[in-house]
């Protein structure tokens, strides 16, 4: 059943911390902020923007870099110091003529609750909070920050077909 609703998968969203990051952010003695992503996550993001899926990001997070490292990959839907994640969602899904059952979202925490609860899919890395990975409609074999998302993209585009292509082997 999860596989199949895999194939009606037009868009992605995700949270930051704790799903592309291990939840870890470096503080320097400056106040400016660093975190440690997975090579693996990037190259996935980028193929699936490259095969046309809108991405969006939405973190309450304030860092530019998240900003830098996302657009660097081809998503230019980066919503940062979100405050109430369900705002970014709607506008998101406005911008990109999308509906809820088009969106496979991608949390690990409670502000990522809600928005869970009304996108199509949604699902969350090994180490989600227990409450998110009771709403989850699939639970990463890996935690945040060590390859989930990549996990998940390359499931969603194998079932449609669009993973293992001549795309996939130029940057």
């Amino acid at each position: 059943m999860f596989k199949d609703k895999l194939k009606h998968v037009k868009a992605f969203i995700f949270d930051v911390d704790g799903v592309f990051t291990n939840g870890f952010i470096f503080v320097a003695a400056d106040g400016k902020q660093t975190r440690s992503m997975n090579v693996k996550d990037g190259y996935a993001v980028h193929f699936a923007v490259k095969k046309g899926f809108p991405i969006g990001v939405i973190s309450g997070g304030k860092c530019n870099s998240i900003i830098h490292r996302f657009n660097d990959l081809g998503v230019n839907d980066v919503y940062l110091s979100s405050h109430d994640k369900m705002v970014d969602y709607d506008n998101f899904l406005t911008k990109y003529n999308l509906q809820d059952k088009d969106i496979f979202y991608i949390g690990d925490d409670l502000p990522d609750y809600n928005v869970m609860k009304r996108s199509g899919l949604c699902a969350c890395p090994a180490d989600a909070a227990h409450e998110i990975q009771l709403i989850s409609n699939y639970i990463s074999s890996k935690p945040g920050g060590h390859g989930c998302v990549r996990e998940i993209i390359e499931q969603t585009l194998r079932a449609q077909n669009k993973w293992m292509d001549t795309d996939a082997f130029v940057w």
